[in-house]
């Protein structure tokens, strides 16, 4: 017998009424905008401070901080371009990923971040570099470099009819575009095409700048032209810092490491005495690396004006980060992988007028392994994912920290003298002191040379040396700071899964 129209008409409003529920909440849900650079220092932002900001490089960053929220002790867990996406993605430190340096690629079995973004109700998209190897098949749409990808007229790898990686787009066969420009081009296109209007969006862009080797848009080429970029005090005064004499430790921008140096990227004359074979190098490298950053910062404002123009801005979550940090003179360094400030600090900055005060400002010490959970809550999702190992720090920002926040950091590069002769190293970071111990081993991490390099620690008391000028280990007066900082360090390598029981002797080394 069919239904009564009246039991009938009941239920099909009741349908409709929980349709009509369900498409309210998916309205209501913000978008997420994460835009995600590589290699950007926090201390080339101005928002940050510091010697570069008086040359104004990000004013559509520093928009997003006076507007919003900045961390300013967001730090990575391995300080190196591949390691730390699939960290993001993954909510584990490297050790438990299984991703320790660049040799290794992130399976789409363990991209959870975009699979749980997609439980929570999201359209999920990634656009620019990946970088990860493995088909990025957990995202709805994805558009992404074939590995590092070119400066200039880069092709994408898409979804399509044959099995990854064979599929390409060539968005600028016949003229010369630069990939911010691009990467920028193919997101708005998304955006604005985009299929599931019903469902908010989670897209991941990413540019490929400011990585070395710098190409700058052409027109950036004279950006900078007529200016000396200020100098750190580092650059040529090391003082006591790290292990003093081994001129081969770290890629310079000076002459020091004869190997390879900014002056051979930039084609400095081998016939300048000392000091101005640095002086040159120093100013050829940071006006690239800028002009670069300037790129990005237009292009952040190309995405800005387009939620303006549709009325999203302030529905839309966005954030601001970059895989590390990276190394701009400092102790005569170029590059990242040291667990050294400008390295390890990562910029996170977040606009969204709903939730965060504009011109906050938050020091608790945060690191990329909660970037998963922090997102997950943001799109209304339960951030307290069996596998991840970080916290949410979205109460953080809102200023209600949790009285159990951790007050340290845990950080370790295994790419032991690859490419920039960083040794292996470890460490611990809080709000006063850094701790690192340089074990100097390749263990069995895939691309680590195999040489060792003798093993010693390094202590910084940040409050008094905040540029990490003297290394003051085997001063006595800290020897109370030493034995505490161990102590923690050892307890925090257990809690988060790292304590080396299949290096038996590298545990005998660190107890010397």
């Amino acid at each position: 017998m069919p239904p009564h129209p009246t039991w009938l008409t009941f239920a099909l409003g009741v349908a409709f009424t929980i349709a009509q529920f369900a498409g309210t909440q998916a309205a209501e849900k913000p978008n997420i905008l994460f835009i995600f650079s590589d290699d950007h220092a926090a201390h080339a932002i101005g928002a940050y401070g510091g010697r570069l900001a008086e040359l104004n490089p990000t004013p559509n960053i520093d928009r997003l901080a006076r507007e919003g929220v900045r961390m300013t002790n967001c730090f990575c867990t391995n300080s190196i371009c591949v390691p730390s996406r699939a960290t993001i993605l993954t909510g584990q430190y490297s050790h438990v990923n299984g991703v320790k340096t660049l040799r290794y690629e992130l399976p789409a079995a363990e991209q959870s971040l975009s699979k749980e973004m997609k439980q929570a109700g999201y359209e999920t998209a990634i656009i620019g570099k990946w970088h990860l190897k493995a088909e990025p098949s957990t995202f709805d749409h994805y558009c992404v470099l074939q590995g590092q990808g070119n400066y200039f007229n880069p092709v994408f790898r898409v979804r399509g009819p044959k099995p990854w990686p064979q599929n390409e787009l060539r968005p600028t066969k016949y003229n010369s575009m630069h990939s911010s420009d691009v990467i920028t081009n193919l997101s708005l296109k998304w955006l604005k095409d985009r299929k599931q209007t019903d469902k908010p969006f989670f897209l991941m862009h990413q540019f490929k700048a400011p990585h070395d080797n710098f190409e700058n848009a052409e027109r950036y080429d004279w950006l900078y032209e007529d200016v000396d970029i200020p100098e750190p005090e580092s650059l040529r005064k090391r003082g006591n810092h790290g292990p003093v004499g081994r001129a081969l430790y770290g890629t310079s921008v000076s002459g020091r490491n004869q190997i390879r140096n900014m002056g051979h990227h930039m084609f400095v004359p081998q016939s300048l005495g000392e000091e101005q074979y640095t002086t040159t190098s120093y100013q050829r490298y940071l006006k690239k690396f800028l002009r670069c950053v300037k790129g990005v910062d237009d292009n952040i404002g190309r995405l800005l004006k387009h939620l303006e123009d549709t009325g999203e801005l302030d529905n839309t979550i966005v954030i601001y980060n970059a895989d590390q940090g990276f190394m701009l003179g400092e102790h005569d360094y170029i590059d990242k992988r040291w667990m050294y400030e400008e390295s390890l600090r990562m910029p996170w900055i977040i606009r969204y007028p709903k939730r965060f005060p504009a011109g906050t400002v938050n020091d608790d010490i945060v690191n990329n392994v909660d970037f998963a959970p922090t997102l997950l809550e943001l799109a209304g999702g339960d951030p307290s994912v069996e596998s991840w190992q970080g916290r949410s720090f979205v109460a953080n920002m809102e200023g209600r920290t949790p009285g159990d926040w951790p007050t340290s950091t845990y950080y370790r590069y295994w790419m032991h003298m690859a490419h920039h002769q960083n040794p292996a190293h470890y460490g611990i970071r809080t709000k006063d002191f850094k701790l690192i111990f340089f074990y100097g081993l390749p263990l069995d991490a895939v691309g680590a040379r195999p040489t060792p390099t003798e093993p010693h620690w390094e202590l910084y008391d940040l409050k008094k040396d905040p540029h990490e000028m003297n290394n003051v280990y085997a001063d006595p007066s800290y020897a109370d700071v030493v034995a505490q900082l161990k102590a923690e360090l050892k307890q925090l390598k257990e809690k988060v899964g790292d304590a080396d029981e299949n290096y038996p002797e590298l545990v005998q080394l660190s107890a010397q």
